[in-house]
């Protein structure tokens, strides 16, 4: 951002067919991290590959055309589109034979069933979430990037992202999740990253995370 660098030296791996959760205060550039993935920032220096290909350095369009999906935390759905259009306009970028339809997405969130053709500023704010992830998916992704999925939402729905990122993730689905939510986060990742000061702190699982309780106070503040 202008002469400030919010992120520098990090190194941060994800493994193919895991949810890998990215933690920290707020502030420590988590966001930044994922923005910074599908091009909406760019780099200074460094490099991000996909599969072993490089994607930084490529407009945010072809690196969504490559595989990478962003669920922004402001979801970014449009809300003068109806929900059949923001999902169709998303699956324009999948490739023939794509794994989702609409009528997939509405299957796999009944919530949108009887949705379809409501414009996007009627949703409430659980279906707007279920929009956005459904709209990723549309893309045919080979990650999933999730920047705080639950901020604003009942405890209800949270439950019923958590179970649907649950059954993402035994599809083998790659995920990479910015989430303050600790216990959604310790649910759902295999293997967990904390930020401080713009760089990778810590690096575990959920059990190695929960018996650290320095780890718990330096760089989540809980």
């Amino acid at each position: 951002y202008g002469e400030t660098r919010v992120v520098h030296g990090l190194d941060l791996t994800v493994r193919e067919g895991t949810v890998h959760a990215l933690l920290g205060r707020n502030g420590v550039g988590k966001s930044t991290t994922l923005k910074s993935v599908i091009g909406q920032l760019p780099l200074t220096a460094g490099r991000v590959t996909l599969g072993g290909q490089q994607i930084s350095g490529k407009l945010p369009y072809d690196i969504a055309r490559m595989g990478v999906a962003y669920v922004p935390e402001t979801r970014d759905i449009f809300g003068a589109l109806t929900v059949r259009e923001n999902l169709e306009l998303a699956g324009r970028l999948a490739g023939p034979g794509a794994d989702w339809s609409v009528g997939k997405v509405v299957e796999f969130f009944p919530n949108l069933a009887e949705r379809l053709n409501n414009g996007g500023h009627e949703l409430s704010g659980g279906e707007q979430q279920m929009l956005a992830v459904g709209r990723a998916l549309m893309a045919g992704p080979r990650i999933l990037m999730l920047d705080e999925p639950t901020e604003g939402l009942a405890p209800i729905i949270i439950q019923q992202i958590f179970g649907k990122l649950k059954e993402l993730k035994a599809s083998g689905l790659t995920i990479l999740l910015v989430e303050q939510n600790l216990n959604f986060a310790l649910g759902l990742a295999d293997d967990i990253s904390l930020m401080g000061r713009g760089q990778i702190v810590w690096r575990g699982d959920a059990a190695a995370l929960a018996k650290d309780d320095e780890a718990h106070t330096r760089w989540l503040g809980v």
